[in-house]
């Protein structure tokens, strides 16, 4: 009994479907904030997570206490946040995950009005995040602004580890 050979997809197949997958790719959701800081095609580097669009993308949906709209930080390598400028909301409640990458050095995330958050004044903080860890803070930006966000640290703020938050809408 002859057995039949299994057929192969032709190469035009399948270079149509590298095509249609690429093209599916491209219309997964961009980074939270408004496409500030994006990695990897709106995948942040938390994992397989696909972060939310922000404010004026399509798709947009505000976060609220009871569901906060989750945005991704890498603090570090070095004394950076990335994003270092996120979009938001106004009256938004934002879920920020901060995760410390690079040397074994702690980081700090504190956020609030910018005034106080640059003065490392009395705003929420998490503190001590080490290497490969991620904390997150929520935070409800109820107020008319400006907000940002900050590294103190020893050393870190004066070196550049702050971000700015823009309020749209």
């Amino acid at each position: 009994m002859k057995i039949a050979p299994t057929p192969r997809p032709s190469i035009v197949v399948t270079a149509l479907l590298g095509v249609v997958l690429l093209a599916g790719c491209s219309l997964l959701p961009t980074a939270v904030g408004g496409g500030s800081g994006t990695m990897g095609g709106g995948r942040g580097m938390m994992g397989n997570r696909v972060t939310a669009p922000g404010p004026g993308r399509p798709g947009f949906i505000a976060g609220t206490p009871q569901a906060p709209r989750v945005i991704d930080i890498v603090a570090g390598p070095g004394d950076t946040f990335n994003p270092s400028e996120v979009t938001v909301a106004p009256g938004e409640t934002i879920a920020f995950a901060v995760t410390a990458v690079g040397p074994a050095v702690p980081h700090e995330f504190k956020v609030g009005p910018a005034d106080v958050v640059a003065v490392d004044g009395d705003a929420p903080e998490i503190a001590g995040i080490g290497m490969m860890q991620t904390k997150t803070l929520t935070y409800p930006l109820d107020g008319p602004g400006p907000y940002a966000f900050a590294c103190h640290e020893p050393g870190h703020y004066e070196a550049g580890m702050r971000g700015t938050i823009t309020l749209v809408g």
